[in-house]
């Protein structure tokens, strides 16, 4: 199956298995969705994940994280912002701010996938990809 937005198609599959509870989701890889994943685990809104290569283009496994005692997800909210069909770009002077800095922004850059506080500390700009809180 071919998607025309597959950084929208992995925030749908995060956003889907987080409201069915499920505690594994697995999804095709590609290195923006590997970049991204990892980004989720550094800031701890994910367990845990692995990356399975095969002949083709392998996959992600992603564990999310729950709340033991409330039963809640990590991830409130995730959305979409620079899409196919107009991209959203920053500089580094008006980096967007979610939810006041408790939640992130995922950018793409020149330096690689980072954050928006990490794109503020280093100073450059890029493409949106999407907001998590």
């Amino acid at each position: 199956m071919v998607t025309t937005d597959p950084i929208a198609d992995y925030l749908t599959r995060l956003r889907n298995a987080i409201k069915a509870r499920h505690r594994v989701v697995e999804m095709p890889a590609s290195n923006i969705k590997r970049e991204i994943t990892k980004v989720l685990y550094e800031k701890g809104y994910i367990q845990s994940y692995k990356f399975q290569e095969d002949n083709l283009q392998g996959t992600i496994k992603i564990a999310l994280k729950y709340n033991p005692m409330t039963k809640r997800s990590a991830i409130e909210s995730l959305t979409r912002v620079s899409k196919p069909g107009l991209r959203k770009y920053v500089g580094a002077d008006n980096m967007p701010r979610v939810l006041n800095g408790l939640g992130i922004a995922i950018l793409s850059t020149s330096k690689g996938v980072v954050t928006d506080k990490e794109a503020r500390t280093m100073n450059v700009g890029g493409e949106v990809l999407c907001y998590i809180y």
